[in-house]
């Protein structure tokens, strides 16, 4: 939640701010206006957020303030190490808040995950106590589950899709490509495009292993769910190590945990009097001399919440389970609005050649002059520049370079907000800037034009005649992505979309 509430701050203000790429003010009246302009239970539970009842006059504050809650709120629990319901409660709601006003910006499937794996923390928790080792309130047995519950489903999701999906992972050929082609590659990915044949093949087949057989052994036995805890923390690291996914894999690790009880992590604690593990033994000793006596009020009330979070989370999961069964199964998807239970799933189909979109400016008059010349702007992370080393953000994501990846396998018509990119390059806006790894127009006029340019881009060979140039890519044009526009010829365009106007910083 630190690093997710630290990226929302950072980029909300650019991606759906007063003056973002997909401004959420815009949106949520599109969505008021769709329920017949008022904000009722239909219009709430189709974007479930707390800005419904906050002042829209300045939305960048808002988005800001939400941010800096919770990111000062999650560093708090995560620091100290205490928490209660209550902490996590908000914590839930502060970030489903922004993701529901997030639109394909916070469209991925671990934000559905992070807001499941939050909800499932905040039964974790004592109600109101802050204390490290809270007495009384023991994790109950229902939450742990349903932190396994979670697990068993990212994971067999993710296999089942692989297998009904793209017929290289039956196959066992989808690794040839992945290293390349995912969406922002880091070094380390470079290195293992090149492994050998049979080793592409032995990951895939380990990658089925551990989706799709590994899951099920939750169920058998404590010795068994632990050896599913150790190999899904092992397998996540491999996929931190191989790419850049965001922080879904860290979050990953976090319902694995609940596979192992507190033998298995007794050794991750000291043994030294006062420490935890000997006021673990006290407090189980008072607890079992207690049991003789009669339950207190607070403990009755403590089983009621947990019996019934345990029957809405069983209830909410039908839908998933039915999905999962299904032949024609669809990934990270939620079937409610409060995204409490989900069904997830990973790439379900393998892009065999990576494109990029470049972005280029030119201060030329006539943009068809064949001697003008165009300069091109580099995102923060995503290919570019073929002498730039990939980079190594994870778990930090940059939600423009994703989205990128995504609009270089479409086209410019279903995205936008590409062309609303341009329009803010046009005007070179600082916060839209930002974004932006660098601005060849620096210190100079904004540029007359951009135009979009669609590269086919594939790794170099390590030692190779490019990599030895210093490239770690090779690309080759394929056509223009958009055609150069400028910001006059533009001004309809932002019109008929309510779009605010770019104006020169």
């Amino acid at each position: 939640l630190v690093v997710a509430f630290l990226v929302a701050y950072h980029q909300n203000k650019q991606l759906i701010g007063e003056k973002g790429l997909l401004p959420c003010k815009l949106y949520l009246q599109n969505v008021k206006k769709y329920f017949k302009g008022k904000i009722n239970l239909d219009a709430l539970s189709y974007a479930p957020t707390i800005i419904w009842f906050l002042d829209w006059s300045d939305m960048d504050s808002i988005l800001d303030y939400l941010s800096l809650f919770g990111l000062a709120t999650s560093a708090f629990v995560l620091v100290t190490g205490c928490a209660n319901m209550v902490l996590m409660a908000v914590l839930w709601v502060l970030y489903l808040s922004l993701v529901n006003v997030g639109q394909i910006w916070y469209s991925f499937g671990w934000e559905s995950q992070l807001l499941e794996t939050g909800f499932l923390g905040i039964f974790l928790c004592p109600l109101w106590t802050l204390s490290r080792l809270p007495q009384h309130t023991p994790p109950s047995s229902i939450v742990i589950w349903g932190f396994r519950w979670l697990i068993f489903r990212i994971m067999l999701g993710a296999g089942l899709i692989k297998i009904r999906g793209d017929r290289c992972w039956r196959e066992l050929t989808c690794m040839d490509y992945h290293y390349e082609t995912q969406p922002v590659p880091n070094p380390i990915a470079y290195f293992m495009h090149r492994s050998p044949w049979w080793f592409h093949q032995f990951e895939t087949l380990v990658n089925h292993f551990i989706e799709l057989v590994v899951p099920f052994f939750l169920f058998l036995g404590r010795r068994m769910c632990i050896v599913h805890g150790v190999l899904q923390i092992l397998f996540q690291v491999l996929l931190i190590i191989s790419g850049n996914l965001s922080f879904l894999n860290w979050l990953t690790i976090v319902p694995s945990i609940a596979c192992f009880d507190d033998v298995s992590l007794g050794f991750l604690f000291s043994s030294k009097r006062g420490g935890v593990k000997e006021r673990v033994a006290q407090m189980q000793l008072k607890e079992a001399a207690e049991e003789q006596l009669p339950l207190r009020y607070g403990c009755y009330v403590r089983k009621v919440v947990n019996i019934s979070f345990g029957l809405l989370i069983a209830y909410l999961s039908i839908p998933v389970v039915l999905n999962l069964l299904n032949s024609r199964q669809v990934m990270n998807t939620s079937f409610n609005p409060l995204r409490i239970v989900n069904t997830y799933g990973a790439f379900g189909s393998i892009t065999k050649e990576r494109t990029e979109v470049v972005l280029q400016g030119t201060s030329s008059l006539d943009p068809n002059d064949p001697a003008a010349v165009w300069e091109e702007y580099d995102f923060k992370c995503k290919p570019g520049d073929l002498k730039r080393r990939p980079c190594f953000i994870t778990p930090y994501h940059y939600r423009l370079d994703w989205l990128m990846w995504f609009a270089a396998f479409q086209t410019y018509e279903q995205n936008e907000w590409v062309i609303h990119l341009a329009g803010k390059l046009l005007a070179q806006e600082e916060e839209t800037l930002s974004l932006m790894a660098t601005n060849p127009f620096a210190g100079r006029a904004p540029p007359r034009w951009i135009r979009g340019e669609h590269f086919k881009y594939k790794f170099s060979r390590p030692g190779g005649k490019h990599a030895s140039e210093g490239r770690w890519w090779i690309r080759k044009r394929i056509g223009p992505y958009f055609p150069p526009v400028n910001l006059q010829g533009l001004k309809k365009f932002y019109e008929d979309r309510n779009w605010p106007y770019p104006v020169r910083d």
